[in-house]
């Protein structure tokens, strides 16, 4: 494999950060990808394809486009049938990178457009030898603005990419009217209130809005965006929904910790994402808490200052969930 461009140090010495690029068929993952190789940003990358059918061509066209080798994964979809593949991908990859090789610095996995993100992610926590030497860094999602209401409604897979995003790009917008966009961002601030929305042209769009993003680093202090404060709760169809949860009183920590442990055994399949700041009894930090289906993980974040109001936030991805018993329980989990 030879890298993309020459330059720059490693972002992350230690773990190297890799990218799921997600997005139902035709949203322009590749045509994003195929922008990346060829502009000259000085990151060094290497490439993980998978495509669903057993000839693939979009490899041919990034190599095209920028001579980078990609490495394709073919016959199956990288979330189910390939999956084992996949850690067997980036064992390779590892072992080459540290004899030299190989000289990358990151890692952008291409799903196909049929791939739920989430078993992906979990192969970054579930597998020992994956987890100590790669960082998963984040979930982008393309969204065909022309297309994904239809998709929505028809494809559990388009719900779940958007659901799991760190980031959604939005493609070809040029294509549909002011109000039609603006009703598609409103739907997709409703399935996914925390994740940022911007508008991309055939992929031009800042690395800074992909890359080192740091979404899934439980290693990280994370602050939540300014979007997830907003309002979300909403009537929708969609069965991918979400909920927020906020409290002014503190968290009985031993309560909250059982009770998240219950939900994510009776609901983990369910959960997409979940992420929060807590407030917990007796602690003088914030607590950072996030997870995917039955993987939850938590850190100690900033200290509470002396005169800030002190109060925890908690969304809540996935589907069909049970809102009203999920608000009732943690309610149950507040301090006496």
């Amino acid at each position: 494999m030879t890298p993309a461009t020459k330059a720059a140090a490693p972002a992350t010495p230690e773990l190297v950060p890799v990218t799921i690029l997600a997005g139902f068929l035709g949203s322009g993952k590749t045509t994003l990808l195929s922008r990346i190789l060829r502009e000259q940003h000085g990151h060094r990358i290497a490439v993980i394809q998978n495509e669903f059918g057993e000839a693939g061509i979009d490899s041919e066209l990034l190599m095209q486009d920028a001579g980078e080798q990609i490495v394709e994964m073919n016959n199956g979809c990288i979330c189910c049938t390939v999956r084992g593949d996949l850690v067997r991908v980036l064992a390779d990859l590892q072992a080459k990178r540290e004899a030299r090789q190989l000289d990358f610095e990151r890692i952008i996995i291409e799903t196909t457009g049929l791939a739920d993100p989430g078993p992906v992610a979990q192969t970054f926590f579930l597998d020992e030898g994956i987890s100590n030497a790669f960082l998963l860094d984040s979930i982008i999602t393309l969204v065909d603005a022309k297309h994904a209401h239809r998709q929505l409604d028809d494809f559990r897979q388009a719900q779940e990419q958007v659901g799991f995003a760190d980031r959604i790009l939005l493609s070809k917008t040029d294509l549909v009217g002011a109000k039609e966009r603006e009703k598609l961002m409103a739907r997709l601030v409703r399935i996914n209130p925390r994740a940022p929305i911007k508008q991309v042209t055939f992929g031009n769009t800042p690395l800074d809005d992909i890359l080192d993003i740091r979404g899934f680093n439980l290693n990280t202090i994370l602050e939540i965006e300014p979007g997830f404060l907003g309002e979300t709760k909403h009537e929708h169809e969609d069965a991918v929904q979400s909920f927020v949860f906020r409290a002014d009183k503190p968290f009985d920590g031993l309560k909250l910790e059982e009770f998240l442990s219950g939900m994510i055994q009776v609901y983990g399949p369910d959960l997409l994402r979940y992420k929060g700041v807590l407030w917990l009894a007796g602690n003088g930090n914030r607590i950072v808490f996030q997870g995917v289906h039955m993987l939850m993980g938590g850190e100690i974040g900033k200290p509470w200052k002396l005169d800030e109001k002190r109060a925890s936030v908690m969304v809540f991805i996935g589907r069909n969930l049970p809102e009203e018993l999920c608000i009732q329980g943690l309610k149950q989990c507040l301090a006496s």
